[in-house]
């Protein structure tokens, strides 16, 4: 089957090729891939930024498709079933994390995608445990998002909540932002969106998303913008999607006294610095959030099947398997809000 293939370490070196199809045994099942998204780990893969522990590997981790074949243990999941799945391929099952099904903090977990072959490619297999069966009223194309959906879910209703009075502050109108955002709204919350002025297109999306107000820092006070949203006081959560540490700080300035931080954003370099006296001095709480676990899956296509996120206008081109490349492009190139690939 085809494939697309990160082969050795550093820039680029990443090739379309042919490799067998995947075997299934026990409970995993056999996935004919549909559509795959391009993700930003994926682009930092693509650089070299982003060192899987594995390599050679099939990268997309964010896909959809139909059942074709299911090992002798499947029990619930059956050929010809529409499907979306976790990343999630193994874990130890032993950890305290995993005995609570935080299966995103196991430290011996292994993804798809990864450090496992993912779904750029013709088949992709996965184990049941971590497969959802799609409703009729979500299509393949839409459930692409489940993956980076299921992040945004964790961050705010899992690692914190949202109340319908809350006043929310989001950076960063990349497709997480936007995600985010619409994660946010569909909780009755006010939102306001911060982006540049490069990102006008997008931040013009999101106001067509149900966003309250979008800001360009370049273009207006933030800071004012805020304050005049809330009597002066700040807002009452802030989520950081840009990974921008100049943006973090900017913010910490921005929640209201005994907010909520929730940083969703992955910064370049693991040590940054961090303005701790808002941090301290205001009681603020800064949350950490990685990845998703099996109950953010859970709401996030609860709110896919409600109709909630907006998905057609999320997704903007789609290319073939074989172009793959132009696809990779046109993400770097930042034109594009999500790019998928069909198999």
């Amino acid at each position: 089957m085809k494939a697309v293939m990160k082969v050795e370490l550093g820039y680029d070196n990443m090739s379309l090729v042919e490799i067998p199809e995947p075997e299934v045994t026990s409970d995993l099942v056999k996935i004919k891939v549909a559509y795959t998204g391009i993700c930003g780990t994926d682009i930092h893969t693509f650089t070299g930024e982003y060192r899987n522990s594995k390599i050679p590997v099939v990268l997309g981790h964010e896909f959809s498709g139909v059942v074709v074949e299911v090992g002798d243990a499947v029990k619930n999941v059956k050929v010809g079933d529409r499907v979306t799945s976790e990343t999630t391929f193994t874990t130890c099952g032993k950890c305290e994390y995993c005995l609570e099904k935080d299966y995103n903090l196991c430290s011996s977990r292994k993804g798809i995608g990864t450090q496992v072959n993912g779904s750029m490619s013709e088949y992709v297999v996965s184990r049941e445990e971590s497969v959802h069966v799609l409703s009729e009223n979500i299509s393949l194309e839409a459930a692409v998002l489940t993956e980076p959906l299921a992040c945004c879910v964790h961050a705010a209703l899992e690692k914190t909540t949202i109340n319908k009075d809350d006043k929310v502050l989001i950076f960063g109108p990349g497709p997480i932002g936007l995600l985010q955002c619409q994660v946010v709204k569909a909780q009755g919350a006010f939102v306001i969106l911060a982006g540049i002025t490069k990102d006008k297109q997008r931040l013009e999306l999101a106001k067509s998303l149900g966003v309250d107000v979008i800001v360009d820092v370049q273009e207006e006070s933030l800071e004012e913008v805020v304050m005049k949203h809330t009597n002066g006081y700040g807002v009452d959560k802030v989520f950081e999607c840009s990974g921008a540490v100049p943006v973090l700080n900017q913010g910490l300035q921005l929640v209201k006294k005994k907010g909520t931080f929730v940083q969703v954003g992955i910064f370049a370099n693991k040590m940054n610095q961090l303005d701790q006296e808002s941090i301290i001095q205001r009681e603020l709480k800064y949350v950490g959030t990685r990845s998703q676990k099996p109950s953010s899956w859970h709401i996030a296509l609860q709110l896919l099947e409600e109709q909630k996120i907006d998905t057609n206008k999320m997704i903007t081109k789609i290319v073939p398997l074989e172009d793959w490349r132009k696809g990779f492009e046109a993400v770097m190139a930042g034109n594009q809000i999500k790019v998928i690939i069909v198999s």
